[in-house]
């Protein structure tokens, strides 16, 4: 049995508070009706992956710090991108190696650590959801979610369990989208060329709404389509599962 009223800290994410408040107050929705007590620490910064991807270790161990001890006393650790929780769950011990006393608590903090659907069905044990969205959805695999945290069959299957919504499977959904975090800035071209292949199997899917769990990756997306005419609808994959889809699409009607 999953524990009763865990206190959870939401990871809010750079982009969410910045970008896609309403991300944010889905995830809560979601974790309360769950079972938990969610909290959102004030000291939280950003995950440090920007600075850890571009080689700058000591900011990372910096912002690690913070971010530990922002989150120490919490029984959970959940963010709505598998891109940040991968960066807490799986690099931050490594920025602490041969510290036996930081180290310690880096393992610690990550073992808690959670993305927040994939908490929702394998530690809260989640089966359904009482969002409602008519149409149809198709569902792309942002690749640290993927690749650093299994997560793929969890937001399928409680997207499967909204009346009304249609799971469209997207070819390549596993394929990257070109966002990279800094590798679109730095290779912008190559960038540009990924993302005109992702947006062209979503055209084909012919779904409605795409959905995935990383803001980074939907905004991506949502802007290339925007850019092309798309009348395809981008959403955080929490939006839909929370039912709080009032606010615009990512990147507004295209």
């Amino acid at each position: 049995m999953p524990d009763q009223n865990p206190r959870v800290g939401l990871f809010v994410t750079c982009l969410v508070d910045l970008f896609r408040p309403s991300v944010g107050f889905a995830a809560i929705k979601l974790l309360e009706d769950a079972g938990c007590t969610v909290e959102v620490p004030m000291t939280q910064t950003c995950c440090g992956q920007p600075a850890y991807n571009s080689g700058d270790r000591a900011d990372s161990r910096a912002i690690a710090e913070n971010t530990i001890e922002a989150f120490e006393e919490f029984d959970y650790v959940v963010a709505p991108s598998g891109s940040c929780a991968g960066m807490l769950k799986k690099h931050y011990p490594g920025l602490f190696s041969g510290e036996p006393d930081w180290e310690a608590r880096a393992r610690d903090f990550s073992a808690k650590v959670h993305e927040l659907v994939s908490f929702l069905a394998d530690v809260r044990g989640v089966t359904a959801v009482a969002g409602s969205e008519a149409g149809s959805v198709t569902y792309h695999d942002s690749c640290s979610g993927l690749r650093e945290l299994n997560i793929k069959a969890q937001p399928r299957k409680l997207l499967r369990s909204i009346d009304g919504l249609e799971l469209v499977e997207l070819k390549d959904a596993d394929v990257c989208c070109g966002f990279g975090g800094t590798f679109c800035v730095k290779y912008p071209d190559i960038s540009n060329a990924i993302v005109e292949q992702k947006t062209g199997c979503i055209e084909a899917s012919g779904a409605q709404t795409l959905l995935a769990g990383d803001l980074g990756c939907l905004m991506n997306m949502a802007g290339k389509l925007k850019r092309q005419g798309s009348a395809v609808e981008v959403r955080h994959v929490a939006e839909v599962l929370a039912g709080m889809t009032d606010a615009a699409p990512i990147g507004g009607k295209g």
